[in-house]
């Protein structure tokens, strides 16, 4: 066995399940490490246990952490709607749907995969799994994304970003009649210890999180807002969103579920400002909400005007 690395720790006072306890120590998800477990990757007392196995607390644990399998990303012809090219950057309108960048389960339809397809020239800081990619927008959230071509651009534009010099907004329905105009968000996000794959507003092992928001329109249980990133953590407008009350419809993961026939989030990066890398220019894009969320605002505009 291929051994990265080797992490050892006293359990001291631990109870419930291993792969559970395992999942909120480090950065590992609790499907991630249940393979290690059936593997025989993770040794309680010098034994392998299966993921089920219930803590004592007195245990000392190890984890031989396997080395990564680097992922042979391929180009695909992939449609992509591209807002914007030049030699140092791409935006691109990414459709609901589609994953940014390759990741364990999703090796192929993505972003990237698209990307190598239709250019061999992205930068190379994020390595094979991300060429270009400066920032990333969730799966089912539809909209621009900025993509770096070389090395100088990427470094341009992760600086600006760092620096919040971008202009980023996304357009979101959520559920509940926003009382007032203007809002702004600032509560820290950080991973949901109960669930891995979640991420939430909590002070423990939290990054600081700021999400401006103005009304657009309500209607009966509904508002559209447009929201002002700040900062640029997972989820952030999602758990933002839900965190004072009002979390976006269609949101499997931080919002009532069914409400609406949508698959995933009423979340659309409608608009994205940036200085050209090389140029100074300012530039500006805009793309118009999908059908899917258009049809349900429409929807609800109908109900409205027969009520």
């Amino acid at each position: 066995m291929n051994e990265q690395q080797v992490w050892t720790v006293e359990a001291k006072g631990a109870t419930g399940r291993i792969d559970k306890w395992l999942a909120e120590q480090q950065e590992w998800s609790r499907s991630q490490v249940q393979d290690w477990l059936k593997a025989g990757h993770v040794e309680v007392d010098g034994r392998i246990v299966k993921p089920n196995y219930k803590m004592t607390g007195t245990e000392s644990i190890t984890v031989h952490i396997p080395e990564a399998v680097e992922l042979e990303i391929l180009p695909e012809d992939i449609p992509l709607d591209v807002v914007y090219e030049d030699s140092d950057v791409i935006v691109i309108n990414k459709p609901k749907g589609m994953v940014v960048h390759p990741a364990a389960g999703h090796v192929s339809g993505t972003l990237v995969n698209a990307l190598l397809h239709h250019c061999q020239d992205l930068s190379g800081i994020n390595g094979v799994k991300r060429p270009g990619i400066v920032h990333r927008i969730d799966k089912d959230t539809s909209g621009l994304l900025m993509v770096a071509k070389n090395d100088l651009a990427h470094e341009s534009l992760a600086q600006q970003l760092k620096d919040k010099t971008t202009e980023r907004l996304y357009i979101a329905l959520v559920h509940g009649e926003i009382p007032h105009e203007l809002g702004t968000i600032e509560a820290p996000v950080g991973r949901d210890k109960n669930d891995r794959q979640r991420m939430t507003v909590t002070d423990k092992n939290s990054k600081a999180a700021v999400t401006h928001f103005r009304v657009l329109d309500r209607y009966e249980g509904f508002t559209v807002v447009e929201c002002k990133l700040e900062t640029g953590r997972t989820h952030q407008i999602r758990v933002h969103m839900r965190y004072i009350g009002f979390p976006l419809a269609g949101d499997p993961k931080y919002g009532p579920r069914k409400t609406m026939k949508m698959n995933g989030q009423a979340l659309h990066a409608a608009v994205l400002g940036f200085e050209h890398p090389r140029t100074g220019e300012w530039l500006s894009f805009e793309a118009p909400l999908p059908e899917e969320m258009t049809f349900e605002i429409s929807q609800l505009k109908k109900l409205e005007l027969e009520s």
